[in-house]
Order: structure tokens, then sequence, then C-alpha cells
């Protein structure tokens, strides 16, 4: 599997926290930016990350910003990514199992390195369910989409 990650300066101590969970698994990384503490927008980096699972480049992509939020509603904004802000293990894995996010937001100024290692662990050894009504209702999300 190929992980597209990316954050901006607000969450760039997470994200290489991130990367060395992901690095626990048998997942290539694909490091979008940014790489320091200078001020940089987050929906440039949402739309990085989201071109790449869009395309078919990576299959999943993990976006984080100071509190997650700003970053997945940019990504929430990219047709064909559903994108879940999950600030525990339970949502990550039902972001999975009922949703089929492909993108995973955090914070990080929210979350501790910790709990955050949890979530996506989590979300990453968790698979959709695949069950009818779960796969009728993300039909419903990408008809939104389409509207």
């Amino acid at each position: 599997m190929k992980i597209t990650i990316g954050s901006d300066h607000g969450a760039v101590e997470l994200k290489d926290a991130v990367k060395k969970v992901l690095a626990e698994f048998d997942v290539e990384i694909n490091d979008v930016g940014t790489f320091g503490n200078a001020a940089v927008d987050y929906p440039d980096i949402a739309e990085k990350v989201c071109a790449e699972v869009v395309s078919g480049n990576s299959e999943r992509g993990i976006v984080l910003c100071g509190t997650g939020i700003g970053i997945s509603i940019a990504a929430n904004k990219i047709k064909g990514i559903r994108c879940a802000l999950c600030n525990d293990v339970f949502s990550a894995k039902m972001s999975r199992e009922h949703n089929n996010a492909n993108v995973l937001a955090m914070g990080g100024r929210v979350l501790g390195f910790g709990p955050a290692g949890e979530i996506v662990r989590a979300w990453l050894t968790t698979d959709f369910s695949g069950d009818e009504r779960h796969n009728r209702r993300i039909a419903k999300i990408f008809a939104l989409e389409n509207n």
C-alpha cells in the first residue's frame, strides 16, 4: 500500500511521528511536505495529498494541521475524497469500517504522539465492511458531490 502524507506548519512534528508508525507496516510513504516551521496554507497541503489519492497514485492519504479541522474540510471539498477527522481509535475504526474513509485527518496541537499512533494503527488495520447499507450510504455521498 502507498500512503501520501502532508501537514502544514502546525503539525510537522506529528507528521514525523506518524511516519515512524507507518514504518511499522508494509507501506510506501510519499511525504508532500511541509518540512519546516514556516507558515504554509493547509488547503494547499490537502490538495497535494488528495490529488495522489484521487489519481490512484496512493491508496490512502493522511493530512495534518494544527487542529485537523481546516485540513479535513479542505480535503472533503475534493471529489472522491472521504476524509475523516479522528481524535480517538473508535472513530478511526468506524471511519474505515462504515465510511471507507480514504483520508485520515488529525491535529498536531490536539493529539499527542502516542494517541495519534494508535489512531493510525487502527485506521490502517481496519477494513471497509462492504455491506449493502454502507455501500448505499457511500453512494449517496458521491451523489452529493455530483449535485
